[in-house]
Formats: structure tokens, sequence, C-alpha cells
């Protein structure tokens, strides 16, 4: 191993050691668990066996992901307040999860955003609709996660060898892949507890850590992060998004991708069918949004103690830039140990976030395309149905490896953001014309779905975060037309109009099933009875 692309001082056999522990460890819950999944049910939505705040805990191990630990705390060290701004975006998003969608959800459906759609519509194509958007938002999620790994290895373990970063993503999608298939739903929403439980004490730990060096006094930390940046630029805002027009009106087309996109996530949406009520839905909810607020209160001092204690310049000059803040400060108040640990917790974020995400498109592909297009809802038994799942599972982890492998260079960023993006275009608005408009439509969906896709793919592509900047995806070229980073702004306000546009030109119209899904969204009644066909 080549230790001079890694954090100085880090003792990658060590990491290695500790996140080895991590991996032994779970798939030992996670062989446990399996052992009572049997259905269909036990499979996708772990029995419903889990409560309130068993879920609220999974859901954070599940949405704080590499990103929210090594980029904002980055983020904050190098930008200051303009890096804090993602947190925000990212916390007032539940909101939006808890008032339009979770308890609604929860009553309607039964595994999948699918069953959602499917309650009042034509079933086959809104089923393959919604499975396609599914699998389009996981997939480019799975991408940014397993980039990351190949990021993190080079940061954390020293290996700077193409062949040694691509064993390790393979090694990351492999785990994932015996946790998918093995432990189902439940397998990996214990995975989701421990790491978040990891997470959170990780982070809080070395917030204390970092307010004991200046006596607990956030003042005094804050005053040695200007010092240590030269001024005060690090407190006000404008060092990021405030450089131009474009960049402001791009972190506005940012913030609503992030507060719109996470109530559209597939794989967030699917933890609402793992609690046995609404009730434990919305408090699962309420859980979630204190655990992740509180944990990016964590990050706000962790990234002004890297600042003041790490300093901007070395940040920028190590591997990885920004996002080796937390592992340069971890290191320099707990030397190789606590940067071993910091190191573990970041790659089993990686692990629990990826199988979250697998479940969720292979759970997607088997119940709304195999069992509900193909089969016409004529699936002989349960067990085919998880069966098909598993295959799928093995193959978007296949996908997923060689995606990570090839795009383990690449600009991770515009991966997440097109994540939320379509997330956000696709998802959202037939959700919430489906719980709330009388006169939404098959056509309607269809419209949103796939024109929110389309619109949001294509303005991406021709976007600066693909070609055009020193920092897109693809170097020397430029072929961008369209100005903003993220396509937030343009494609939502789009989609919305097409589902209403598709909805208005159909001559479709069933208010009576409008009232009986507006009765079960509302009370729960018949919620655990199979959706109707």
């Amino acid at each position: 191993m080549n230790l001079a692309q890694g954090v100085q001082g880090s003792n990658p056999a060590l990491n290695i050691s500790i996140f080895g522990a991590f991996v032994v460890v779970t798939l030992v819950i996670v062989f446990r668990a399996s052992r009572n999944t049997k259905t269909a049910s036990d499979y996708y939505a772990a029995g419903r066996a889990f409560s309130g705040p068993q879920n609220g805990v999974a859901i954070a191990g599940d949405y704080l992901s590499a990103a929210s630990f090594l980029g904002i705390a980055g983020a904050i060290a190098v930008y200051g307040y303009d890096g804090f701004l993602y947190s925000i975006g990212f916390l007032v998003a539940w909101l939006v999860a808890l008032l339009l969608v979770a308890e609604l959800l929860r009553n309607t459906g039964k595994f999948t955003m699918g069953d959602v759609l499917a309650f009042r519509m034509k079933q086959r194509p809104v089923r393959a609709a919604a499975a396609t958007s599914t699998l389009a938002v996981s997939f480019f999620y799975l991408l940014a996660q397993m980039a990351g790994a190949g990021i993190l290895v080079s940061l954390l373990l020293g290996i700077s060898s193409t062949a040694g970063q691509a064993v390790v993503i393979a090694v990351v999608g492999v785990v994932m892949i015996i946790y998918v298939l093995v432990g189902g739903m439940k397998g990996t929403t214990w995975v989701q507890i421990i790491k978040a439980a990891l997470l959170i004490t990780g982070a809080f730990a070395m917030t204390v850590w970092v307010l004991a060096r200046y006596g607990f006094n956030l003042s005094d930390l804050l005053g040695s992060a200007v010092e240590r940046a030269g001024s005060d630029s690090v407190l006000n805002p404008g060092a990021r998004y405030g450089v131009s027009d474009t960049s402001k009106i791009d972190f506005l087309s940012l913030g609503i991708a992030l507060v719109l996109g996470t109530a559209g996530l597939p794989h967030v949406l699917m933890r609402f069918y793992t609690v046995p009520t609404a009730k434990d839905a919305r408090k699962s909810v309420v859980w979630a949004i204190g655990l992740i607020g509180l944990f990016y209160l964590f990050t706000l001092v962790l990234g002004y103690g890297a600042g003041a204690i790490v300093g901007k310049d070395a940040i920028n000059k190590a591997p990885g830039k920004e996002n080796s803040a937390a592992p340069l400060l971890a290191q320099a108040l707990g030397g190789p140990v606590l940067l071993g640990f910091i190191a573990a917790v970041a790659f089993a974020t990686i692990l629990a976030v990826v199988a979250g995400l697998t479940i969720t498109a292979s759970a997607s592909f088997a119940h709304d395309v195999y069992a509900n297009v193909i089969k016409k809802g004529k699936v002989s038994d349960s067990n085919a149905e998880v069966r098909v799942a598993r295959i799928t599972a093995v193959v978007i982890g296949a996908v997923a490896i060689v995606g990570g492998i090839l795009a383990k260079d690449q600009n991770v960023a515009f991966l997440v953001a097109l994540a939320f993006a379509v997330a956000a275009s696709a998802n959202l608005p037939t959700i919430l014309y489906s719980l709330f408009w009388k006169r939404f439509n098959t056509s309607g969906a269809l419209w949103s779905i796939y024109g929110g896709l389309g619109v949001t793919v294509v303005l991406i592509i021709f976007s600066p975060a693909v070609s055009g900047l020193p920092t897109s995806m693809i170097k020397g070229v430029d072929f961008h037309w369209f100005p903003l980073q993220n396509p937030g702004l343009v494609s939502i306000p789009v989609s919305f109009f097409l589902g209403w546009l598709g909805t208005v030109l159909s001559k479709e119209h069933n208010e009576d099933k409008y009232a009986e899904m507006e009765v079960r969204s509302l009370t729960g009644a018949g919620a655990e009875k199979a959706v109707p066909h």
C-alpha cells in the first residue's frame, strides 16, 4: 500500500481491522435476523415488525450517507456558513416527508411507491413508470455511494492504485449483496440501526473533544476558525454561493431539489412500510428528524473545528480535499485509533446506504414489474416474487460495482444531485397529486413521471456539472447550454405542470376510487389488505 496518498499518520491495517470487525458483527446479526424471513412481507417490509423509534434510527442510518458526514463537515471547514446550508436543506426536507407523505403513504401502500399510484389508476403502465423512476434514482444514488467508496479508500487506507481501489469497491458491493440476499429488509434495517448509532456516537465524541479544547465555548471555537482562515468570511454568507448571480440561482435550485427530493426518494419511502401502523410511521419520522438534526449540529462544530485545528490550506492539499476534513480532524484529535474508528464508520455508512438502495430497487422490480406487469398480479406464491427480488439484487449489485469502478475518479456531487432532482421531479409531484387531487389519472401520472425524469436527465447532461468547467465530470469538452448545475428549479415545476396537463387532456376519471383512497390514507382502514387489482 502506498501511504503517501493517504492521510498522513494513518494506519491502514488498523483501519481495515476495525472495518472488518464491523462487517463480521453485522453479518452475524443479518444471519440471525434472516431466520424469520419467509414471506414477501418479511423480505420487503421486515414483517412490519419494527417500532417507530427503531425505524426512526434506521431512517437516520439510511439517510446520513458518507456525503453527509465527510462532505458537509468539509464544506463547513472550507466555506464556513455556506457549507452549513446543505445541512439545512437536508433537514427541512423531513418536514415535507412528515407533514405530507409519511402517514398517508403507510396507510395507502403495501410495499412500494407503485402500490400507492396503482391504487386508483391503471395497474400496468403506472407500475412500470414507478419502477422506472425508482430504478433511475436508486442507480444514480448507488453510483455516487460506490464512487465515494473509491475516494474513501484512497484517502483513508492509502490505496492509490487503480486495481486496489477497484478491489475494495468490489468488496463493498459483495458485502452489500450478502446483506440484502440473506437478511432482506430486516437484516438491512439492523445494519442501518447499528451504523446510525456508530455514526452519531463517533460524531458526538469528536464534537465534545473539539469543544473541550475551547473550554466548551462556541464563540472561542468560531474565533479560532476566523483567526486560522485569516478573515471572517467563514462566518458570513456568500463564500460559495454568493460569487455570482448564477451561483445564487444555482443554490436556490439545489435547495429546492434537496427539500422536495427527500420525500420522493424510494429507499426513504419504503422505510414507512416496515412499521405496523401509520402512527408508528409518523413517530419514526419524528425520531429521524431529531437524530438527523442533532447530527447536523455536530457537523457544524466538526466543520469549524477542522477549520480551526487543521486549517483550510491543509484540507485543500490533502487527497480528497474537502472530504478529508473530518478524517484529518480525527487524526489531529485522537491519532491513528480515532482516525481508524472514523474510517470504519465512513465505510459502514456507505455499506448501510447501498444495502437500503439495493433492496428498494430489487423490491420495485420484483413487486411492480415482475408480479404486476409481467405476471399481471397472478404470481403462484410470494416465494417466487422474493426469488426474483434476490436475483435482481445480485444484478443491481453487479451493475453498481462496475459503475462505481468506472465512476471512482468522477465528480460525485452531480450524481447525488441528479438522484435528488429525479426524486423531486418524477416521484414527488405524482405522489402528491395521487394523494390530494381528485381529478388525477393514469395519463397525468405517466406524463409526470416520464416527463420529469426525461427533463431532469437532459438538463443534467447539458449542465456545467457534466462539461464546460474544471470541476465537470467530462474534462476538456464543453457542450453545456443549461447554466445551472442542478436542474430542480426548472424540472420540478415542469413535472408538476406535465402531471396537470396529462390529467386534463385525458377523459379518465374515477372519483369512487379516489374517495376510497382518501378514507384509507387518512384512517388506515384496510391498510393491511393487499392492494386491489
